[in-house]
């Protein structure tokens, strides 16, 4: 009987979830043998609670291609050890080819505040051993790996040996996990070997190649992921239903909800927020403890078209005096995100409110009039941001810190309200592994925004973060050459917000 922890992901293209009786009742044991390693892909674990999270794999053919099976029995453990001598809980259920074969195992009920390692077994394999963890219910400290933006063929991906070695208790991907579109410009250090994907079979094929990575399984073996989409998962730029090509959605959505179902099919998601759904949910909330609040948004699914842009058209353009930029009825987040999120900033107790997403926050002028702007960070949803800044104004939010990725570059900079009143901070991680932005695309910075106090625009990398009850420390972590899988990774600058002053000071 398949254990009740043990969900599955039924959603198709465009369809909703179905029940597990409605999957075929024949299925290839556990026990069968394959030839190939049905793991290579690797596992993962993520979404933590206080009593459990969210155990990922997918199980593949020869050369990591897609299995030819019908159903396959998965068999998972859990234990309190690394040597599995004391298992406490286990189960089995079906990976089915209507999800390429991936599993998410849903468990509950897990004592908080400890570790876990957890393995699978299928096809007379065993997978390799993975750490996750449950969150503790008071906790006076956290570690956070804040990651973004990683092009295969640009980057090996190296660093996650820092942040292996960083011991996070949580990883954060902000988005493009995968990217869709091959540069000719040079970069490249490896080739995707396939084109652009443009339907399920290509999204699954490029989610795959990411996942055979060393380096990255070996990040995602060492502690809980917390993920969240950009644009790359999908197509550059795209804005809801705009899109770069100018295709109406009636022939952009198929694509879209087959990288949709593709991302969900390769991350530790847990299915509960997609099971049922006519759309799937990714922003949810993944809290530490009593010590920080991590709202974990969706910019891009629900947003508004690109302002002064043509019809169905999503393009990351320079804006110039553009006044719809500001008008009020444009979201980035959409209605019923907005008030999941101020709903939970005006219920926070915690000393830190962390809101991550994916694009550029703070206003970045480009030049001294302040009228140009791009069009594909909040400056094109102006109104959205004055909103949210309102909402973390709130008595019971105490520190607000946002954190963003999507620019390739590092960036800390501070979130005002009226006459210059601190509301905040904000901290961008750069990519970790892709190409820096041109020479000059931001304008001159500093004389143009008096409020951001630190940009580096040529390294790639990831922001480690450690937050306790009286400080966040961001510590901007460098590479020398992303190229290199065993490049020099440094301390690029350290940055402290004491609890109350609502301002990240440098301190080294």
């Amino acid at each position: 009987m398949t254990n009740p922890d043990f969900l599955w992901h039924r959603r198709a293209v465009l369809g909703a979830m179905a029940s597990l009786a409605a999957l075929p009742s024949i299925a290839v044991d556990a026990a069968a043998r394959s030839d190939a390693d049905p793991f290579a892909l690797g596992i993962a674990s993520g979404d933590p609670d206080t009593d459990g999270f969210v155990l990922w794999t997918r199980l593949v053919g020869a050369r990591a291609e897609p299995l030819a099976a019908s159903a396959v029995i998965v068999r998972y453990e859990i234990a309190a050890d690394a040597a599995f001598r004391h298992i406490v809980r286990s189960g089995q259920g079906l990976a089915h080819p209507e999800r390429a074969h991936s599993v998410h195992v849903e468990i509950v009920g897990l004592p908080a505040g400890r570790p876990y390692w957890y393995r699978f077994h299928a096809l007379g394999a065993t997978s390799p051993v993975g750490r996750a963890a449950t969150v503790p219910k008071v906790a006076d400290r956290l570690r956070l790996a804040v990651t973004s933006c990683q092009h295969w063929e640009q980057a090996r991906f190296g660093v996650y040996r820092d942040i292996v070695a960083a011991e996070p208790d949580l990883i954060l991907q902000l988005g493009d996990y995968i990217y869709e579109q091959s540069y000719p410009d040079g970069t490249r250090v490896r080739d995707f070997g396939a084109p652009e994907p443009r339907n399920l079979a290509g999204y699954r094929q490029r989610h795959a190649l990411y996942k055979t990575d060393p380096d990255l399984q070996a990040a995602h073996r060492a502690c809980p992921w917390v993920v969240t989409w950009d644009d790359h998962e999908l197509l550059n730029d795209y804005a809801g239903l705009a899109n770069r090509e100018g295709l109406p959605p009636a022939l952009f959505a198929p694509r879209r909800a087959a990288a949709y179902q593709a991302y969900f099919e390769h991350m530790p998601i847990r299915p509960s927020l997609w099971r049922g759904k006519r759309e799937p949910r990714l922003y949810r909330g993944v809290d530490w403890a009593d010590l920080a609040s991590l709202s974990v948004l969706d910019t891009r699914q629900y947003r508004s078209a690109p302002p002064c842009a043509a019809p169905n058209v999503a393009r990351n353009v320079k804006l110039d005096a553009c006044a719809e930029a500001a008008a009020p009825a444009r979201t980035i987040m959409g209605a019923a995100q907005e008030r999941w999120l101020s709903d939970r900033l005006a219920r926070e107790h915690r000393p830190w409110s962390l809101v991550a997403q994916q694009v550029f926050f703070a206003p970045l002028w480009l030049d001294g009039a302040r009228r140009s702007t791009f069009s594909d960070q909040w400056d094109g949803y102006a109104a959205n941001r004055e909103r949210l800044l309102t909402e973390m104004r709130r008595p019971a939010v105490r520190n607000p810190v946002v954190l963003s990725g999507d620019v390739h570059s590092f960036w800390v900079n501070d979130l005002d309200g009226p006459g210059g009143a601190p509301i905040g901070s904000e901290i961008v991680t750069s990519a970790l592994g892709a190409a820096s932005p041109p020479a000059g695309r931001f304008g001159d910075v500093e004389r143009n925004n008096p409020h951001i106090r630190f940009h580096d625009v040529e390294h790639a990398g990831w922001v480690r973060m450690d937050i306790d009850r009286s400080a966040v420390h961001a510590d901007l972590r460098m590479i020398a050459d992303r190229t290199r899988a065993d490049s020099v990774v440094r301390s690029g600058g350290t940055f402290t917000s004491s609890s109350g002053s609502r301002r990240m000071t440098a301190t080294s």
